[in-house]
């Protein structure tokens, strides 16, 4: 019965930042391991960062060095810092439940999500 609201999303220009959040409905997140998804037109759906239980970590190649994940447990929230943002990060941004493969799952691009543009 959890339901997870992305926020955060926005329109910045190449170099800027933003900060998204993920917030849980219920006491608790629907897995142990929560991350951060995104897809653009036309694409894939993009295994971005996670976070697991203990604060252990995961980051894309494409994004790692310029993005933060965090979780606040108290606030059944996780975050996503994203740094000097490029035009390629721009895509529609999900949270959900993360995998031990680390690869997106049935659903983790689904919902509306949040969206990030950049310009350059």
């Amino acid at each position: 019965q959890v339901q997870l609201v992305e926020s955060g999303g926005g329109s910045v220009q190449a170099g800027g930042s933003l900060r998204l959040s993920c917030t849980a409905s219920g006491s608790t997140f629907p897995s142990s391991m929560m991350g951060w998804y995104r897809q653009a037109p036309g694409n894939e759906c993009e295994s971005v960062s996670i976070i697991d239980s203990e604060g252990r970590v995961y980051y894309s190649d494409s994004v790692s060095g310029r993005f933060t994940i965090s979780q606040d447990n108290a606030k059944n929230a996780i975050y996503l810092q994203m740094n000097n943002l490029k035009p390629e990060d721009a895509a529609v941004y999900h949270c959900g439940p993360a995998y031990v493969d680390y690869l997106p799952g049935v659903g983790s691009c689904w919902g509306q999500g949040t969206q990030v543009t950049v310009s350059s």
